[in-house]
């Protein structure tokens, strides 16, 4: 093993799923998919692997393009000699001509999920997610992440007459997690942990909250600062996030209880029942009374 944890002459694998796991669990769709059009993008195949403690993998080829997502362990990956180090978060790609080395560290093995596909429009579409072929990346925050590779995983074991048309959606939404997840540069996981905080915080107590004050005060910080970390992580004011998650408690008392108008307003901390409807039905194109009536 050399001084970056790659050893110099790594087992070679040239099958689809490497040997070196312990457990797996997989979901294949299209092995051979057709790339006829320059945006074809489909998805092939994944799964989640749990690595062995001796797991050492070398590709110089492959036959797809592959996305791999490490949810637990520590190790390295060279692509293209470029050696980076893994760890909870790590996302990387490969091509077909990308030279790949994994190496997982034997007291912390290597947890990893992987989708690959197939398509002349693959390298494109991981460029736009900002994972592109041969890069590593780490998210700040991956749980979403994680979450639709069990769902890919699932859904891709079902074997329905919808498996594929199903997957393919998730593929998508998988990478449009990491297009728009915050892929944060060195340093800024802790303003990414703390918008993470103050948007937690709006999602489970915005019916109680009355202004930004409270909730700054909550997370912790000053207004400016939990303005200035949803301008730069949700793209909108903490304001109009806060109207939102109100008036969607407010659809769901409607909705589900048939309660009176002036009943959600209270709910939501609304003083004037006719403030409150001029609100909802900005934020949702209908009035709160035809919301619960069913005319919409």
């Amino acid at each position: 093993m050399d001084k970056n944890g790659i050893p110099a002459r790594a087992p070679e694998e040239s099958a689809l799923l490497s040997s070196q796991v312990a457990e797996g669990r997989y979901f294949f769709l299209e092995l051979a998919p057709r790339a006829g059009r320059a945006r074809d993008v489909v998805l092939a195949f994944g799964g989640r692997e749990v690595c062995r403690p001796d797991y050492r993998l070398r590709r110089e080829t492959f036959g797809y393009h592959g996305l791999e997502f490490v949810a637990e362990g520590i190790g390295t990956v060279s692509l293209d000699g470029r050696v980076r180090a893994l760890s909870p978060g790590s996302v990387y790609a490969y091509g077909p001509g990308t030279g790949l080395e994994i190496a997982t560290d034997a007291a912390r093995p290597l947890v990893k999920y992987f989708a690959c596909w197939g398509g002349r429009g693959v390298p494109a579409r991981l460029a736009r997610a900002r994972v592109p072929v041969a890069a590593c990346v780490r998210l700040a925050v991956a749980g979403e992440v994680q979450s639709v590779f069990e769902d890919l995983i699932r859904e891709g074991q079902w074997h329905g007459p919808l498996t594929r048309e199903v997957c393919a959606v998730l593929g998508e939404l998988l990478l449009l997690k990491l297009e728009v997840a915050a892929i944060a540069p060195a340093g800024d996981e802790p303003a990414r942990a703390s918008f993470l905080r103050c948007k937690s915080l709006i999602d489970a107590n915005a019916d109680r909250f009355l202004s930004l004050e409270e909730v700054a005060e909550a997370a912790g910080c000053d207004i400016s600062t939990v303005c200035r970390l949803f301008r730069r992580f949700q793209g909108t004011s903490p304001y109009q996030y806060l109207l939102r998650r109100k008036m969607n408690f407010a659809a769901e008392f409607l909705m589900e209880s048939g309660g009176l108008v002036k009943e959600a307003a209270q709910r939501v901390g609304f003083a004037d029942p006719y403030h409150f409807s001029r609100v909802f039905k900005t934020v949702h194109g209908v009035a709160p009374r035809a919301l619960r009536d069913g005319q919409t």
